[in-house]
């Protein structure tokens, strides 16, 4: 999820955009009406991009390994 290239990534995830819509992501906003179209946009991107990044699998080969599988069962005895 990066800022930086949020129209670019938001017209891949967003395949049934307007014409409209393109336009105001490749040229910007001309007015207020369409600066607040353009915001719509963006928390919508926002949105899908979070939703996409939490059904990737993590990268961490240790997020998920059970930590139960560490400890060791060591039985001991109170008489030495």
């Amino acid at each position: 999820m990066n800022d930086e290239n949020w129209k670019e990534e938001f017209k891949q995830l967003k395949t049934n955009l307007k014409p409209l819509q393109i336009r105001l992501l490749e040229e910007g906003a001309k007015s207020q009406s369409q600066a607040l179209m353009l915001n719509d946009m963006w928390c919508e991107w926002k949105d899908l991009a979070s939703k996409k990044k939490l059904n990737e699998p993590s990268k961490d080969p240790l997020a998920a390994k059970d930590p139960w599988d560490d400890v060791k069962t060591e039985i001991i005895s109170p008489y030495g």
